[in-house]
Parts: structure tokens; sequence; C-alpha cells
């Protein structure tokens, strides 16, 4: 065959070359198959004429390419996601009818896709902000897709404030910035007026919202769902996620610097972990109340501003979820999965959570828009792939079926004529709603059970420890200080004195404000018991399976020391990083050359979750006229990392300020002495190097 030569040396002077025929399975064609024979050039009128309009090939690929950015979510637009499964270990057929809840063993496909949801898409990991955490379950009833965050409650109690929360906590309408933070003007200005908003602010402020990892972060369902058995029994269900790798956060100045040494950190994290496989894991945990046990709480449970603690209502562990597997194609499977709180199997069901019942129609009505089509649900990675879909809806902007007969409706009766008549309605195994009683007139009223909006906030800030109390209340200084309108920051304060007169003391202190008054609560917060189980610091696990250490190397280093660290930090599941000056390595003490993982400048100890200074004397002095080296060092030290040293990078620690502690160790000839403090934050250091509210 004839063809025009595509080596670009020779594109474009006319010359022809005899080639052979690309295989059918790797020739390049157009999105219909058309096999292209010049991907180099546009078709023109002569060699430097104008491009002819009839170059389909032209067209089609710079079509395509224009329309490849589809609209971004509203929120959780920065997302980072895998596949997985979900296995079952303790059937709830007592409470659902569910298969994927009642069939011990069996491995159901999973898709999750985690964010952060105030930010666009371009936005950065690590800002201080709630993170979705929405799983897809393809299971053999229909695709089941739990719709959460990293936190059980939420803003608002009824959806029809959540256009005005995120357009609030979004950039501000005239300016258009700041870009995925909550620390300006309008977010607390609709805070300060919205009280029952005063609950996920504590969380918020918490340091659940800067988590070290996607993989160290608990899930929440947040809404209060229903489980239906056989005999059409309803039971009230929160459903949980507990990470194995246990809870883990960043500090707050840690976050900040990791946004500008990688602003893809949680992103690069999860697949870096599963490339290696080592595969993150979930316990799956429900809470489950009957009507009669719900009704006897202090709060309504129907209040998505509300949580159950756990010690009225323990977790019970049923299942465990694994991620194993990185997307094959971001956009395909991350930027167009779409999660519907509409999408539930026969046996789960909805309750009358006004949050969620808005949500229901909110998720449909987003993914037409951005998707384009009502067939988004035909996209590979929204497809039920756990069993077959059918029904009699056809056509459609992007319909990528083919439906065969003439049965478009239901019901009909051309099976009795010998033709098909299409799929009909299961009434036993089908989806039944949970037969509850309801009554009442229409009304726009707040149930009085929604109206108590100070006692959960108190609940969470006074069960947090102290070192977990500073950092909220260091957090709200933070956010406030941002605000310049006085009367909010006033309205704020006010709002504080309901959840702790100790609390609203020091952020005012902190923000140099005098004492705030109390504002008038709708209903007086009652004490409840402290719930340990809200914490987060005591949660820490002392593990470093999952996180990472650094070591700083630099010519002359001790190899045989290296090695140790290195070998006694894998052991115990970490990923290590070598760090020098120059991206080629060192040559060590023994004249060998060590290959080095990143540049000092480039790779600093907030990637970190602790660092070993295996230095010379001479590397040493190298080292103390560089400012990355020094803020290597100083970071590690504010940010109460564990920090491993040899005798000869003393002075860098001395020119760091780094005090002795149980977290600073010189390294001999075991390593184990570094090891266990760098299983965890050194918190004892922190009141030495942070001023906290």
């Amino acid at each position: 065959m004839t063809k025009s030569n595509s080596s670009p040396d020779t594109k474009g002077n006319g010359g022809e070359l005899h080639q052979t025929a690309t295989q059918p399975t790797e020739r390049l064609t157009t999105n219909h198959g058309v096999p292209v024979s010049d991907d180099q050039n546009s078709l023109k009128a002569g060699p430097r004429g104008p491009s002819l309009l009839e170059d389909f090939v032209l067209r089609e690929k710079i079509q395509h390419f224009d329309h490849e950015r589809i609209p971004e979510r509203i929120v959780h637009a920065r997302g980072s996601a895998a596949h997985g499964y979900f296995e079952l270990t303790e059937s709830l057929a007592k409470y659902s009818r569910a298969k994927v809840l009642t069939e011990v063993g069996k491995k159901t496909d999973v898709f999750v896709r985690f964010s952060t949801v105030a930010g666009g898409a371009g936005s950065v990991d690590t800002p201080r902000d709630v993170r979705g955490f929405a799983v897809k379950f393809y299971t053999t009833e229909g695709n089941w897709d739990l719709v959460g965050n990293n936190i059980p409650v939420f803003f608002i109690q009824d959806a029809i404030k959540f256009p005005d929360l995120v357009h609030s906590v979004k950039m501000e309408a005239d300016r258009g910035y700041p870009q995925a933070a909550s620390a300006h003007d309008t977010f607390w200005d609709f805070i300060g007026l919205m009280p029952e908003s005063t609950h996920m602010i504590m969380w918020a402020m918490s340091d659940r919202a800067i988590p070290r990892s996607l993989r160290m972060m608990e899930g929440f369902g947040v809404n209060t769902f229903r489980l239906v058995n056989e005999k059409d029994e309803a039971v009230l269900v929160k459903f949980h996620w507990r990470p194995k790798l246990g809870l883990q956060s960043t500090c707050w100045d840690e976050a900040v610097k990791i946004a500008g040494a990688d602003p893809d950190f949680h992103r690069r994290d999860l697949y870096e972990a599963i490339e290696a496989g080592d595969f993150p894991e979930w316990e799956f945990g429900v809470q489950v109340l009957t009507q009669e046990e719900a009704d006897k709480l202090p709060f309504d449970i129907l209040d998505a501003t509300k949580v159950i603690p756990e010690e009225l209502v323990p977790i019970r562990i049923v299942g465990r979820m694994v991620l194993n597997r990185n997307p094959a194609n971001f956009f395909a499977e991350t930027e167009q999965v779409a999660f519907l709180p509409t999408n539930i199997p026969p046996g789960i069901d909805f309750s009358e959570d006004p949050l969620l019942q808005g949500r229901l129609f909110s998720y449909q009505d987003t993914q037409l828009s951005r998707l384009g089509t009502v067939n988004f649900h035909q996209i590979p990675i929204n497809q039920a792939k756990g069993c077959p879909f059918q029904n009699m809806q056809r056509d459609g902007h992007m319909q990528m079926q083919v439906p065969t007969g003439r049965a478009n409706y239901e019901p009909n009766s051309l099976s009795e004529a010998g033709e098909l008549g299409g799929p009909r309605e299961d009434p036993v195994g089908g989806f039944r709603s949970a037969p509850v009683a309801t009554e009442g007139k229409k009304v726009r009223l707040r149930a009085e059970s929604f109206a108590d909006h100070y006692s959960h906030a108190r609940l969470f800030y006074r069960s947090q420890n102290e070192t977990e109390q500073a950092h909220l209340a260091s957090a709200l200084v933070f956010e406030l200080s941002k605000v310049m309108l006085p009367h909010v920051k006033a309205r704020m304060l006010s709002n504080l004195v309901n959840v702790d007169e100790t609390l609203a003391a020091r952020v005012a202190d902190g923000l140099g404000e005098k004492p705030p008054q109390k504002s008038k609560a709708a209903v007086e917060p009652i004490e409840m018991k402290a719930s340990p189980g809200l914490r987060l610091i005591d949660k820490y696990p002392p593990s470093l399976k999952g996180r990472s250490v650094g070591i700083l190397v630099t010519d002359g280093a001790d190899a045989s020391m290296i090695d140790m660290v290195k070998k006694a930090a894998e052991g115990e599941g970490a990923t290590v990083k070598i760090v020098a000056q120059k991206v080629g390595g060192v040559t060590t003490a023994d004249g060998k050359a060590l290959v080095a993982d990143g540049q000092l400048a480039g790779m600093p100890s907030v990637i970190f979750d602790a660092v070993a200074l295996m230095v010379s004397k001479d590397g040493c002095q190298k080292l103390l006229t560089d400012s990355a080296a020094l803020d290597f060092v100083t970071n590690a030290f504010v940010h109460l990392k564990a920090i491993g040293h040899t005798a000869e990078a003393q002075p860098l620690l001395d020119r760091c300020g780094v005090e002795p502690d149980a977290g600073i160790v010189k390294l001999g000839g075991k390593v184990s002495a570094f090891i266990e403090p760098a299983k965890t934050r050194q918190w004892a250091r922190e009141p030495k190097v942070r001023v906290l509210a």
C-alpha cells in the first residue's frame, strides 16, 4: 500500500514511501473506526494553502478536544479514587434482606472516591476541609452508593439551605477568592447566623479536617437510613468506616507547607500505596436502633447535625473493605463516576431526614448537568456490574445500547404472540419501601426536636483531650482572624459561649477581643457524658505501617548505619526515602555510591512522618549553609516528629534550635530507640514549639 510518509523529517515535502500496512488491532482510527493515514498534518489546499472543511479527521479530533472538559462538581470537585472489594463478615439478615449485608464471605466489587469539598478540581489536597468518602458497591441487586464524609455530622439540617452553605464557603462572589478555604467573611457570616452549624464547626476546626492520608480517615454515611428485613420490619441505621491504619492527622502548619511542597500529597499517597501492594483497608460498622430505642435518645437521629455516641449505641463491625487497584484512566473513572444516594438495593431504605430527602433529588440532577445525558448510567464506571440492568426506558442523548424488539412499554402482552415482551416487575424480590406510617399537615417547619444546636457541639469539644482542644481553639482563632467584619466575629464568639465558656474566652483572647456575651439559644444545651470515641489523637496507633521515613544523607555518611535504619523502618511497614542535596546521591564512607530518591529542596520533611539525619562531619558543615536543610530539620522538630541523628549532626540540630526530648535520638549500634518514637508524634513537645490558643 502506498501512503504519505509519517516520518517527521520528510513529512510535508511531497515525498512518498512504500510501507507495510499497520495491523487492524494496532492502527489509528477515527472514533467511528475509519483508519487514519496521517495524524501529523491537516488536509490543505496545497502545502501552504488553507485547511479544508472536508478534513473530518481534523474536525473530529479538535472537536473532541474542545469538549474534553466537563463541568466539574460544584462541591467535591477535587477527588481521588480506587477500585477494591467489600467482604461481609457478619450477617445482618435479622435486620435486612439486602444480599450485600446477608451473604457472609461474598466479595462485592467497589469503587471509592475521596474528595475535598470546598475547592475546585485544580486546588490542593491538604486544606482544612471536610473530606468526601463515597463508596459505590456493585451488588448483585444493583448499585448501592453510600455517599458520605469523614465527619459523621453536617452543617445544616434541611437540604434547602445547602445552596446557601456552599455559596458562603466558596470563593466570594465579587473577588473570586479565597480558593479552598473557609477563613473568610461570607462563610463565618452564614455560620454565625445558623446555630445548627455549630456542632459541625467543632469537627471542621478539629484535626479531623487535616488528615495525614486518605488511608487514615474514618468514613460515615452521615444521614440516618433504614434496614428492612424479609418481613418488611424496619430499623434505623448509621453506617461507619474505620481505617485499619488508624486515625492520623497533620499539624496545621504542616498541612499548609505540604500544600506547597506537594499539592497532590493525598492523591500520590493513595496511588503509591496501592501500587506498592500496601492495600488500604477499612472495617465496616453499623449502629442499629429500633424506632423505640431512637425515641428514647435525648436528641433526634433524623437531625444530621447530631451524632450517636458509640458509648450509647455501640458500633457493630460486620464487614471490611480493601482497595487494591488504581483507576486505569482518571477521567473515565474518577471524574465520570456518578454517585447517587438513591442507588440502594432491596433491604436498605431512606429515613425522613430532611437533609437526606433533598440529597435524593440533588445528586441525580447534578449528574444530568455534569454528564449531559440521562444515559450516564451506561458509562462503564457507573454501570451495574453485579447484575443486568434492563427496563423500558429508551433513546435520549448518548444512548449507547441497542434495545431490540417492539416492547418499549409495560405492561404488554407481546410474549403471548411469541415475541419478546421485555422485563417484568418482581413483587417478591424487587425493592419495597419500608411501610413506615406518616401523617400530618403540609408545613414548612423544623421539628421541635431539631432545636437543640449546642449540646452535641459541647459534647464533641469536651470529649477531646487537652491537645485537641487547643488545636480546635487555635483553628478558630486562625479562621476568625481572617474575618474583616467586626459584627460577624462578635456573633461567632457569642455562639461559642453556648458550647463552652472557656473555649469562647480563649478564642476571644487569641483574637484580642473582649470576653464575649452569651447569645440566646433556642434550647439550652444539656450536659452529655463525654465520649472518648470522638477523640482522634488517642486513637493514633503506635505503628509505622502506612507511614514514611526520610533519611537525609551526605557524602561520607556511614552506609551500614543508613542500611540499619532503612531495614528497621521498612520492617515496621514504613516507606523509606533517601534524601540528598543532589538527586545523584552521595558517596558513603566506604567509597560506594548511594542513589537518592529525591533532592533536599524538593523533598522536605513535611512529607515524612519521621526523619533521620545520617551525615558526616564535613557533610554537616555544608548543610549548615543550606536553607533547605535548616528547614528540613526545623520543620521536623516543630511538627513533632521523631528525629534520629548521628553524632556528627549535632551542630545542625543546635543551629535549628532542636532541644532534646524522647523523640530526639542519637543513633548508635541499635536503631530501635529511634523506631519507637517514630511511630507517633511527640505531643509533649508541642508547648515548647508552638503558641496555641
